[in-house]
């Protein structure tokens, strides 16, 4: 342990590399601890210097981390956490909380918990800032990274191999349990041939198009590998990023789509199509919520956990 070394970087080097990380802009970092750019420059010059590392760099208008600044964020957040512990005796209180969180959903997700999430957490801590992005856009690197808080998706728990294991310190949890069902457009021939659910059978499911959904950080839907089990397979006629966009092209083709029932109960997107039941096994399904293990010794991101938890109780 090299304690002369350790000795040159202090609490204020660790905050201002922090915050620099979640704005990628001196002049909001200086704005945010309330010091002049001139200041903020000068800290951070010190610390490449000590860990012999750029740090940041610009690419154009833009900021960016260096992979060594962005391996760092989630340690130097926890340290800067369990100081602020040790700083402050009295309990959390969310009314006077300033800070921001990081959310990440699939658009799906929107639909069933954002809203009601938002406003509850809002109502209760009116001084936070809340910053919700598409999974698409930051994924669960993120979460490993620092640069997020929490994720809510869609998930498929009969394959415990399909939560990402390149990340050994997420933490996935359950929040609502549901079911996958076929949408369709009302006029389809299945259903103008007077099908009902139970005489949908899986030759009827195969013997159309199928509207896919692309995630690249989960593994193939249990229900696939049980179609290739049996030596069948949908044909997958278009993938889209998310529900509502393959919601939206069910209205206007024959193609089928096999989604969540919650969010087909409650997406605008998907009001007039038809729900059929699936006519095989499908696995377990349900709504997950996704965070960084170390995230949970900080009293703030415990009670956004039990907002979330909350919310989604109310479902």
């Amino acid at each position: 342990m090299d304690l002369i070394k350790l000795s040159r970087i202090s609490m204020k080097h660790l905050i201002t590399l922090h915050v620099m990380l979640d704005t990628l802009s001196v002049t909001a970092s200086a704005q945010r601890l309330c010091l002049s750019p001139s200041s903020v420059s000068k800290t951070l010059g010190q610390l490449r210097e000590s860990l012999n590392d750029e740090l940041f760099y610009r690419h154009g208008n833009t900021l960016i981390a260096t992979p060594l600044a962005r391996r760092l964020g989630p340690s130097v957040h926890q340290m800067i956490n369990d100081m602020n512990q040790i700083m402050t005796q009295e309990g959390f209180d969310p009314a006077q909380y300033c800070g921001r969180f990081s959310l990440s959903m699939r658009e799906s997700t929107f639909e069933l918990l954002a809203a009601k999430l938002s406003a509850q957490v809002l109502a209760l801590a009116p001084n936070i800032r809340l910053d919700i992005s598409l999974k698409d856009t930051v994924g669960f690197d993120g979460l490993a990274k620092g640069e997020l808080d929490f994720i809510i998706l869609p998930h498929d728990l009969s394959q415990p191999s399909s939560a990402p294991t390149i990340h050994k310190d997420l933490v996935w949890e359950k929040l609502l349990s549901d079911e996958m069902v076929c949408l369709m457009n009302p006029a389809h021939p299945l259903v103008e041939d007077g099908k009902d659910t139970r005489s949908f059978s899986l030759d009827d499911y195969l013997s159309y198009g199928h509207i896919g959904i692309t995630d690249g950080d989960l593994n193939t839907p249990f229900f696939e590998m049980q179609l290739a089990q049996l030596g069948r397979h949908r044909e997958r006629a278009i993938s889209v990023p998310d529900f509502g966009s393959a919601a939206l092209m069910c209205h206007h083709s024959e193609l089928l789509f096999t989604c969540s029932r919650r969010w087909a109960e409650t997406a605008f997107q998907a009001r007039g199509l038809r729900a059929l039941e699936l006519p095989f096994d499908y696995g377990e399904v349900a709504y997950s919520v996704v965070w960084h293990k170390p995230s949970m010794n900080d009293p703030a991101h415990r009670w956004l956990y039990q907002q979330i938890v909350q919310s989604s109780l109310e479902q």
